[in-house]
């Protein structure tokens, strides 16, 4: 019985635009079709943080211009990138099987995820999307539509949303199926569309983005997957990052991880939620693992030459 991964990509790393984005997703592809071959269940898990913004300003832009199309809501723009990032994956995924005579199909599932509804998270908005901005231009945007702006990373000021935590994926008994049919599936995408249930299969989407690591680990412990496995700009973990002192971490249990997270090495918005997301499924699952490391090192890793691996003892 092959082992199940599921794997989270980052939505920086998918690009963004769609040209961009196509120009991409090949690399990315290849890396996904390399842990097949190596005898991997493969689930994907995906991030849409500039592409959700980039969906959702333009409508407002057009609606508040003379476009004539109507502001979309939130929830909306969070499936309508799930189908385009969705439906880029899979067609060079199914590409690149094919290329190796691969006979595995790919899919796209589109997700709801339950979220609490008093979650505090809808009260401290923290989630960026969309693109940068000067300090200028994110206090002109954010008096005229009420926006929260903050500055992310160095790189500029960026909007901000809600970011709940994952309760419940609802589509899970599809994704099941479709895993254990052999299929690579690409699901949660964007960390799932946020809704809340109202009574049994009623759903509400909400104004919110679920962080994809953490929409991953849910779904990792889910569907029992034997490893987590975050592909982001790293290699490897690292404490005192970006300090002379730096120090790049092999292997982490969660004691050493929350130790860490204690002493403030690990950035909120960046590594901070990866660290917890992987804490969160190693400390739940029965003996899976988790590993952090670069889409272009992903292989490698998982043949236990590079990456950080996190364990729970």
């Amino acid at each position: 019985m092959n082992k199940r991964i599921v794997i989270a990509l980052g939505g920086n790393a998918l690009g963004k635009t769609p040209e961009e984005q196509l120009a991409l997703v090949d690399g990315t592809a290849s890396t996904i079709v390399d842990l097949v071959e190596e005898g991997y269940d493969v689930v994907i898990g995906h991030g849409n943080g500039p592409q959700v913004g980039m969906v959702n300003l333009a409508f407002e832009y057009a609606a508040g211009h003379g476009g004539g199309t109507p502001a979309m809501p939130f929830p909306e723009c969070g499936a309508m990138t799930q189908g385009y990032i969705g439906y880029h994956l899979q067609q060079a995924v199914t590409r690149e099987l094919a290329r190796r005579d691969i006979n595995r199909p790919c899919a796209t599932v589109v997700t709801q995820v339950v979220v609490d509804g008093s979650d505090e998270a809808f009260h401290h908005p923290t989630k960026p999307v969309g693109m940068f901005y000067s300090k200028d231009e994110a206090e002109r945007i954010a008096a005229t539509t009420g926006y929260t702006f903050v500055e992310d990373a160095g790189r500029g000021y960026r909007r901000v949303v809600p970011s709940p935590m994952p309760v419940k994926i609802v589509e899970l008994p599809v994704v099941e199926r479709l895993v254990e049919a052999g299929t690579v599936v690409i699901t949660v995408g964007g960390g799932g569309i946020p809704v809340v249930e109202n009574a049994p299969g009623d759903y509400t989407g909400v104004a919110a983005v679920i962080d994809k690591d953490r929409a991953s680990a849910r779904l990792a412990l889910d569907l029992g997957a034997d490893m987590l496995v975050i592909l982001t700009a790293v290699e490897k973990v690292s404490i005192n990052y970006r300090q002379p002192s730096q120090r790049d971490l092999d292997r982490l249990n969660a004691a050493q991880a929350r130790e860490y997270i204690a002493q403030g090495h690990f950035a909120p918005g960046s590594m901070l939620p990866k660290i917890e997301s992987c804490l969160d499924f190693v400390e739940h699952s029965h003996g899976g693992t988790a590993l952090i490391t670069s889409l272009t090192t992903a292989r490698a890793a998982l043949r236990g030459l590079t990456g950080t691996l996190i364990e729970d003892r």
